[in-house]
């Protein structure tokens, strides 16, 4: 089956790589950290083969997608912060970078698929791709007929709802999420100690989830200044202006209109701590689905063949008209 690179720029001049399959109804397919739109390359096949235009595409800041440089403390203020407890911020302070909001990236997303000719289409997302299409869905309710979140449960509940398992778990949020040089640099240090760590032990028989040539290819983009600081600039935008948009709909009573599904990973943190679908359904306006495959947080490159059978059945069971 022939697959086409597209690239489309954006109004800020963001330049967003995709890969496109297949002909039929559309699906986005949006990656994880700290990944590409490699990660799909053994179910965006299957997906495409159903009937179904397939849109991977890779997040800004992330694989071949521009990185543009985020504000960072010392821009908006002269001095970096000094790392440390939060602060209650200052009524004065400057707003916090939205360089990578999960706002900018849906946007990026709509006006991707706009450009292929989509007005209306199925978003699929793992990771930070999962809550790039919560916000897709929010922010852009005519164009996403359904949505599939994979190993997530909302921004802001998982903000809320911390506690030490998550804290140790996801310690790398609050990490890079510091408003600091520090993260990037420490992480520039030994980039391929860093990205390993993501990954190792997080599968259902240990070791790798993903194979060494796909590593690598990770590795190869996500290796240089340029993405390590976009990529904690993205952390940073989750635990500030994200935040604040989160709060603002759940205040406003926005929910997601789309027929949702929640995938996880039964063996994964997600899929032993949480209930998923019930805490996803206040986010939603109807009734959300969901299912687990065994797996960790990887499922779709740990479990390929189960995962595209999850995805292609929730499509199937939607139709064929857009």
């Amino acid at each position: 089956m022939e697959t086409r690179v597209v690239r489309h720029r954006c109004g800020d001049g963001v330049e967003i790589e995709a890969e496109v399959r297949g002909d039929g109804p559309a699906v986005l397919l949006l990656h994880g950290y700290p990944e590409s739109r490699a990660m799909w390359d053994e179910v965006a096949p299957v997906l495409a083969a159903a009937g179904r235009t397939v849109v991977a595409a890779d997040l800004r800041g992330y694989g071949a997608s521009s990185k543009p440089a985020p504000r960072t403390a010392a821009d908006a203020t002269g001095a970096a912060r000094e790392p440390g407890p939060a602060r209650e911020p200052d009524a004065d302070a400057p707003r916090p970078d939205a360089t990578y909001s999960k706002r900018a990236m849906a946007a990026d997303q709509h006006g991707l698929m706009a450009s292929l000719g989509f007005d209306r289409f199925d978003v699929i997302g793992h990771d930070r791709g999962a809550r790039v299409g919560h916000r897709l869905a929010l922010d852009h309710p005519q164009a996403v007929r359904s949505l599939a979140v994979m190993d997530v449960v909302p921004t802001l509940h998982m903000f809320e709802h911390v506690d030490r398992a998550m804290a140790a778990t996801y310690f790398h949020w609050f990490f890079l999420a510091l408003e600091s040089e520090m993260p990037a640099k420490l992480i520039e240090a030994a980039p391929e100690v860093w990205l390993r760590s993501r990954f190792e032990g997080r599968n259902v028989g240990g070791g790798m989830p993903i194979a060494e040539e796909r590593y690598a290819a990770y590795e190869r983009w996500f290796a240089t200044p340029e993405a390590i600081a976009a990529t904690c600039a993205d952390y940073r935008a989750a635990a500030t202006v994200d935040l604040d948009a989160d709060r603002a709909d759940r205040d406003a009573g926005t929910k997601i209109e789309a027929p949702l599904l929640t995938v996880w990973g039964s063996e994964s943190y997600v899929g032993r701590s949480f209930d998923v679908v019930a805490t996803w359904q206040p986010y939603a306006a109807g009734t959300v689905a969901g299912a687990a495959i065994r797996s960790d947080h990887y499922m779709a490159e740990e479990r390929p063949a189960e995962t595209a059978a999850v995805l292609a059945r929730f499509l199937d069971q939607l139709g064929a008209t857009p």
